[in-house]
């Protein structure tokens, strides 16, 4: 029985990370990984904060359901429940950064913020409901699709920082070249479909 679980718990992070990679997979958290890739440092900076909110948001998410919705009926307040806790993390972690690390409070700049926002962020939760993860789970699940957006975004922050050396025709630069270029980073993961089962 633990065997099983286990296996559980390493399916589910290789998932997370591989085959339903939040931004290249499920298409979640788009704006970071576009506004925020130019540098491959910026990409990690955010990478590491986004993980960071999305393990602590999946622990107390799991808590309030559990402690608070769950025995008062009251399911209806999760997404409320939900913002109020990212929003809080969000403030928490922007403070932190500021205080310890300003060059990359710097870098990050409008998008830090916006993590409030992301969808990738609400979505962790939502899902680890929908599944009816348990705490490891969606802890386990927080942290692969953490870890998943911060490879996507090293990646393509890689491909960026090739594409701005590149003699690419004037009427590609910019937006239309991010957007194709991501296209094929996407693409690439699509090979590891079916790889892992639910």
């Amino acid at each position: 029985m633990a065997e099983n679980y286990i296996t559980t718990i390493v399916i589910i992070f290789l998932s997370s990370i591989l085959v339903e990679n939040l931004v290249l997979s499920k298409f979640l958290g788009m704006c970071p990984f576009l506004g925020v890739t130019q540098k491959t440092e910026t990409a990690a900076g955010m990478g590491v904060a986004v993980t960071f909110i999305l393990v602590l948001t999946a622990i107390l998410a799991w808590l309030l359901n559990v402690a608070i919705l769950f025995p008062l009926k009251a399911e209806y307040l999760q997404i409320l429940g939900y913002i109020l806790i990212i929003a809080s993390l969000v403030q928490f972690t922007e403070t932190v950064i500021r205080k310890f690390i300003p060059p990359l409070y710097n870098a990050l700049g409008i998008y830090l913020p916006l993590i409030t926002t992301n969808c990738a962020v609400i979505g962790i939760p939502l899902i680890n409901t929908a599944r009816s993860y348990d705490l490891v789970q969606g802890v386990v699940f927080a942290l692969g699709s953490g870890t998943g957006f911060t490879l996507a975004l090293i990646m393509f922050s890689g491909v960026r920082e090739k594409l701005a050396k590149s003699d690419i025709p004037e009427s590609l630069k910019g937006v239309p070249i991010a957007l194709f270029a991501a296209t094929l980073v996407a693409m690439s993961f699509f090979g590891f479909q079916g790889m892992f089962s639910k």
